[in-house]
């Protein structure tokens, strides 16, 4: 029996509301389905968890026909990945010592969820207290809002890192939805933000922090963790 080199936990939101608008929100299908297949196509073990366990919410504006890409359609199609997603972990059930990395999809719904959850926010202080990578792409570098170093400063404080541009949040009408900005909550804790063109990859790594600036940046997080991992053996 084999046993794959490194495993990853992912970690989801259960939020499934835009606010108070009675829109659905979750995570973003792209962001889920583009790591997860980089990771296990490359024999990493992947385990899933949200807050709430079960199925997390997917956000329905991420089925859309102009959002599919080969990952997404590979999901829609994956019924051991559809049937792992039903039966995600609570946040509650998992140690960081389980673990080689944490990464977060994006999706709205990390806002209003995973940004506030002190058990994300104690996972991802003991992950990267212990040397391992930390990622997150989009909306899910706000999941960094109240993480904090050992001496109580912000986490991304002094870092380079990306996260959904204010311009891409404009361009998508939610703005005056959303609970805050990302870029403008990175650059308020005293992070190093850039951003690239909207809707294009742009991938920033500080360390073993890394971040994605929208869904088209979900593949090169994965292969920046990847290569990160492999830099560990």
């Amino acid at each position: 029996m084999t046993t794959s080199i490194f495993k990853v936990l992912i970690v989801l939101t259960s939020h499934d509301q835009l606010g108070n608008t009675g829109i659905k929100t979750g995570f973003w299908s792209e962001e889920l389905a583009a790591p997860y297949y980089a990771l296990t196509d490359s024999g990493i073990e992947v385990t899933l968890a949200s807050p709430l366990g079960g199925r997390p919410p997917l956000d329905p504006k991420s089925e859309l026909p102009d959002f599919q890409t080969d990952e997404t359609r590979r999901f829609d199609a994956d019924e051991a990945l559809q049937e792992k997603l039903s039966h995600t972990l609570k946040l509650s059930e998992v140690k960081e010592e389980d673990y080689d990395a944490i990464f977060y999809p994006g999706g709205h719904g990390p806002l209003w969820d995973l940004t506030n959850d002190e058990k994300s926010i104690a996972l991802i202080e003991a992950f990267y207290r212990n040397g391992k990578p930390v990622a997150a792409v989009c909306h899910a570098p706000g999941v960094l809002r109240y993480v904090k170093e050992e001496d109580g400063s912000p986490l991304v404080k002094g870092k380079q890192v990306t996260g959904f541009a204010n311009t891409e949040e404009e361009a998508v009408n939610l703005t005056d939805i959303v609970p805050y900005l990302v870029e403008d909550e990175l650059k308020n804790l005293g992070g190093i933000y850039s951003k690239t063109a909207d809707w294009q990859s742009y991938v920033l790594q500080d360390g073993h922090l890394i971040t994605g600036q929208n869904p088209g940046s979900s593949t090169g997080v994965a292969q920046k963790l990847i290569e990160l991992l492999n830099s560990k053996k």
